[in-house]
């Protein structure tokens, strides 16, 4: 479990320096923090001289304070022409600043306004994990990992062209300075990479050296002797970059739609093929679906997965176009004594801000949902609902596949481009080197797995008519889900039938969706009558341990360039976008958008892994 984070909180010298109480050190130098940037670590590592032409340039950061270093980099990448086509920059932070705090700090530095701004309007809520930043239509991108320096280097995965390190004195912060942690470094530089840092003390120079590092004392920056910079001189990690940037990918739901967005941005030219005569006509075609993270006192896999999907989800969002959401938010109350004890301990442990949730009483979850409730519990301030064909609609339009509507896969073959798709009656549909399985259930029927088994569950919805139901202004869950009128229709529900292939709404599934809504709004069952509803039903994909695929689904070489985004469950719309990201991320050798342990444990390839012997 992720310790609660710390945030920072602004204290000044005497002079103005921003200072920790912490760790009892300044943030950067008294003589000026963009200067100090520009000759340590900019030119410490011969930036921008090394990122000239290139495709791509990663730069790896220990400790990302006020943000400076970031900041005068991006700095000198807009103001290079010959600058790299995409900058990756990753930084640690383990006491992150709230945005008001981060944007009064660079309050100093009037020269970085602009990009401050952009920088603070897009800064993530204070929670664990990693969180991805795009700026510049997605050219220039942070990857802010917040967490303890020991805890997060090993599970990066990139591979770092340049490398800053600048924690806080070692003597004062010796734990980022560590022979280890260096060690870690280390493992993720690229060949020939280069570090620089503000500190020539003796045990960081050893322990940069013991860690493959050749190393140099240079002048360091104003009244600062020196400093050290160097180059790594073991072999380094390399990505692995696509030498053709073309995907056939299958399935136009929410899976599908977000893969397609997130290749496209990186340039890739895409077919997409789907059965149906349009986007979203199947479990992402429902009239609205309710999204949320989940909160368990063990915050395990599946909490960790949510809560990085649902800040990705409430980035990403906004920058697509005809969406039709809203963060009115949502309110989780317990079915029993037992899961309230369970609420109140994990936000408890966990320590969230309130921006992301907290336990609220029953009159004030009354007040948030405007209606009397049977219960308090947790209040996410910003989940909500979603419609996801809107969602769909928008992630083909910012991505501008090939369309193949109305066209079903019959069977895949290798060919020289990679791919072939055939049709039933053997014709060919689209050709390319990588294809994404995006079709839930039937994924496998098109890449047989021996170890790999994926369930069809039956998922039925009601449609209640908005004048039979309150007015709710927020979701409400309790061993089911009723969200807010939209478009005069209020979604509860939703049954889980396994192995059960009835396409058609029954009777039977709205007795069971009304018993649910009965434990959320009991006084409105009496107006509702089953035999009057309309609904609809979904297939849902579900694993044996109810994570995606993602990714390459088997290390077999005849099975090269077949990837998985698929078994979403009934978290599609959360999952879509953050998985996408995963997949495209693995495509390119980008830098990964979340923790080793949560891509290991999404990887498509897992059950094959599983079952090898040894």
């Amino acid at each position: 479990m992720p310790a609660p984070l710390v945030p920072a909180t602004p204290a000044f010298e005497a002079d103005g320096t921003p200072y920790s109480p912490l760790f009892d050190d300044i943030f950067h130098s008294r003589e000026g923090g963009p200067a100090q940037a520009r000759h340590v670590f900019l030119g410490g590592n011969g930036l921008p001289g090394r990122w000239k032409k290139k495709s791509r340039f990663t730069i790896l950061e220990t400790g990302f304070g006020i943000g400076l270093n970031f900041l005068a980099a991006w700095s000198a990448w807009r103001d290079d022409p010959d600058g790299p086509a995409k900058l990756h920059f990753v930084s640690i932070e383990k006491h992150p600043f709230s945005a008001t705090d981060l944007a009064r700090l660079h309050a100093r530095h009037p020269e970085f306004a602009a990009l401050s701004s952009e920088l603070c309007a897009a800064w993530p809520m204070l929670v664990p994990g990693f969180h991805r930043l795009e700026f510049e239509q997605g050219n220039v991108v942070l990857t802010l990992c917040l967490g303890d320096v020991a805890t997060v280097l090993p599970q990066l995965r990139l591979s770092a062209d340049a490398l800053f390190l600048d924690g806080f004195a070692p003597a004062r912060n010796p734990d980022m300075w560590s022979s280890s942690a260096l060690k870690l470094v280390g493992k993720l530089a690229a060949q020939n990479a280069t570090f620089a840092t503000y500190t020539a003390a003796a045990s960081v120079r050893d322990a940069l050296g013991a860690a493959g590092f050749e190393v140099r004392k240079v002048p360091g920056y104003a009244s600062k002797r020196d400093m050290l910079c160097g180059r790594y001189m073991r072999p380094g990690s390399a990505p692995a970059a696509p030498s053709q940037r073309r995907a056939l990918v299958i399935g136009a739901g929410l899976a599908g739609g977000a893969v397609c967005e997130r290749l496209a941005a990186r340039g890739w030219e895409l077919d997409l093929v789907e059965r149906a005569p349009g986007p979203a006509q199947e479990a992402s075609g429902n009239h609205a679906g309710a999204f949320h993270p989940l909160v368990t006192i063990d915050d395990n896999v599946m909490a960790q997965l949510s809560r990085a999907a649902f800040c990705h989800a409430l980035r990403q969002w906004p920058t697509l176009d005809g969406v039709s959401w809203s963060r009115c938010g949502v309110l989780q109350m317990p079915r029993t004594e037992e899961e309230s004890r369970g609420q109140s301990k994990a936000l408890a442990a966990l320590g969230y801000p309130p921006s992301y949730a907290s336990l609220v009483s029953r009159d004030e979850a009354a007040a948030k949902a405007g209606i009397e409730v049977t219960e308090g519990g947790v209040w996410f301030p910003s989940g909500g609902w979603m419609q996801p064909a809107t969602l769909v609609r928008a992630f083909l339009e910012k991505a501008k596949p090939r369309l193949h509507f109305g066209t079903h896969v019959d069977r895949l073959e290798r060919s020289s481009q990679g791919w072939l798709a055939r049709d039933v009656a053997g014709n060919p549909i689209a050709e390319a080197p990588i294809v994404v399985l995006a079709n839930a259930d039937d994924a496998l029927r098109l890449a047989p797995s021996t170890f790999a088994t994926v369930r069809r569950v039956r998922g039925q919805v009601s449609y209640l008519p908005a004048a039979k139901v309150p007015p709710i202004r927020a979701v409400l869950l309790r061993g089911g889900m009723v969200l807010p009128a939209t478009q005069g229709v209020a979604v509860t529900g939703a049954s889980y039938d396994v192995e059960d292939n009835d396409p058609n709404p029954r009777l039977d599934s709205h007795v069971g969706n009304l018993e649910r809504l009965a434990r959320i709004l009991p006084e409105c069952i009496g107006q509702l009558d089953p035999l009057t509803l309309e609904g609809r039903v979904g297939f849902r994909a579900v694993t044996r341990d109810r994570l995606p695929m993602v990714g390459s689904l088997s290390d077999d070489p005849q099975s090269a360039g077949l990837q998985g985004a698929f078994a979403y469950g009934s978290r599609g719309i959360l999952w879509c976008g953050l998985m996408a990201e995963v997949l495209a991320s693995r495509l390119e050798g980008d830098p990964l958008p979340i923790e080793a342990r949560l891509a290991k444990a999404v990887d498509a390839g897992r059950f094959e892994r599983r079952a090898r012997p040894g």
